[in-house]
């Protein structure tokens, strides 16, 4: 069917992958929601300090379906463009949203059902109007991408911006000012990206038998990604432990995929090979999710201010939403 819709069979895989990973990602926080509402019954919750969660069956089948789901993740962007992978991360709220209702008896007000409208309708015109992804055929092409004046440059504002806020700006208004800790985390998720997205396709094509780890690219790929992943996590926790939940995961969500669609267009020039009304009917979608995504959370702040009293909901067990986990990678 996608194919016939003009979709390339990589684009396809990518896309399975991606919605595979959103309904893991999302089912994972429920999962583990019920784990330690049981745990926080029989010991100290999460909340108070305790881990008694650790020793919760359902918590770690939870963890097992979110590391399932990033691997997922991880996997859809060796076949797919970041401008179609990225923005499906909003499909795990809506996973995790309807799964509460049901399941936690947590209501999914009005505003939070026509936000899942607007994420499904926004996914809907990325998907059918993504640009095929790039034959790679070897980790050198990839170097070659990366090595060009304009994601050089890119790279160069990047990375000085971060150093600006982090010796700069982040002692001292870090914890005034939500844009600092999570414009560092943004920044550095656009080149986590990019170094995913190569160090997959390195995976996939030694698979396919032809070895890109005697190269000394992939393993410089790999760094990089391990230094981001390390900076992001740390500055996102700080966010997270400084301001709202309900108020850093939206504004993440549309920093972290704003910045990565733009690093992959220049690397990858994703949008040489399509026409305006294509880009335009791209950009729109992703206005779309953005609307959705901040209707979801603003539903989640209401919910969260009638049930803050009680223990097992929530904030009260040190949760996350599924938004801020999933573009920490």
């Amino acid at each position: 069917m996608f194919q016939e819709m003009g979709m390339s069979k990589d684009n396809i895989r990518g896309l399975i992958l991606a919605l595979a990973s959103s309904f893991l990602i999302g089912t994972s926080f429920v999962v583990k929601k019920i784990g330690l509402r049981k745990a926080g019954a029989s010991g100290v919750s999460a909340g108070l300090g305790g881990f008694s969660y650790l020793y919760e069956p359902l918590w770690w089948i939870g963890m097992v379906a979110s590391i399932l789901g990033e691997t997922a993740n991880f996997a859809a962007y060796a076949f797919a463009p970041a401008i179609l992978v990225t923005p499906l991360g909003a499909m795990s709220i809506i996973v995790s949203a309807v799964l509460a209702h049901f399941v936690l008896s947590e209501k999914l007000h009005v505003f939070g059902i026509v936000g899942c409208i607007l994420c499904i309708v926004g996914s809907t015109n990325i998907v059918l109007h993504a640009p095929k992804e790039r034959e790679i055929t070897s980790v050198k092409e990839l170097w070659h991408l990366a090595t060009q004046p304009g994601f050089i440059v890119y790279s160069i504002v990047v990375v000085g911006l971060v150093l600006l806020l982090v010796f700069k700006y982040a002692s001292k208004y870090g914890n005034k000012y939500l844009v600092i800790y999570v414009g560092i985390c943004s920044l550095m998720g656009s080149l986590t990206v990019m170094s995913v997205k190569a160090l997959g396709i390195a995976l996939k094509l030694t698979f396919s038998g032809s070895n890109q780890f005697l190269y000394a690219q992939t393993w410089f790929f790999a760094f990089v990604l391990s230094v981001c992943v390390i900076m992001q996590l740390n500055f996102l926790n700080k966010a997270l432990d400084i301001f709202n939940t309900a108020v850093v995961s939206p504004v993440y969500y549309v920093m972290f995929t704003i910045l990565t669609i733009l690093a992959s267009m220049i690397m990858f020039k994703d949008w040489s090979s399509q026409d305006a009304m294509e880009i335009a009917t791209e950009i729109c979608g992703l206005l779309t999710i953005i609307s959705g995504t901040y209707l979801l959370h603003k539903t989640n702040d209401m919910g969260d201010s009638k049930t803050s009293l009680d223990p097992s909901n929530g904030r009260a067990n040190g949760l996350t939403t599924p938004t801020s986990s999933q573009n920490s990678h």
